[in-house]
């Protein structure tokens, strides 16, 4: 089994997690406060930009195909490498949909 560790840019956090375990179960045990909901890849509430490393994520249904090579969503995501993850970006899917949900894209800026 292989571990890796995992930097939170910005934070001066930084963890170390197995290959076998995903980045919030991690995150949780250690008691780092990493945002999440659904636990399931869905509501991306968890979700972190990769700035350096690689994720695997098959069951991160809430990101497109191109975002799951920029995006980990941390309650899906295991690392396949050491990682720089930023915590405060999302996806454009997420923006998209609030401008979707209120037919205001200056939703997406609130």
């Amino acid at each position: 089994m292989t571990d890796y560790t995992v930097e939170f840019v910005g934070t001066g956090e930084t963890i170390t997690v197995s290959e076998k375990d995903t980045i919030l179960r991690r995150c949780i045990d250690e008691g780092i406060a990493q945002e999440y909901s659904c636990r399931v890849g869905m509501c991306l509430a968890c979700s972190a930009e990769i700035l350096e490393g690689e994720v695997t994520q098959p069951a991160a249904h809430g990101l497109t195909d191109e975002e799951k090579e920029r995006y980990a969503l941390t309650c899906m995501a295991r690392p396949a490498s050491d990682l720089k993850l930023d915590r405060g970006e999302y996806p454009p899917s997420l923006e998209a949909d609030a401008v979707d949900a209120t037919g205001d894209p200056s939703a997406a800026d609130d």
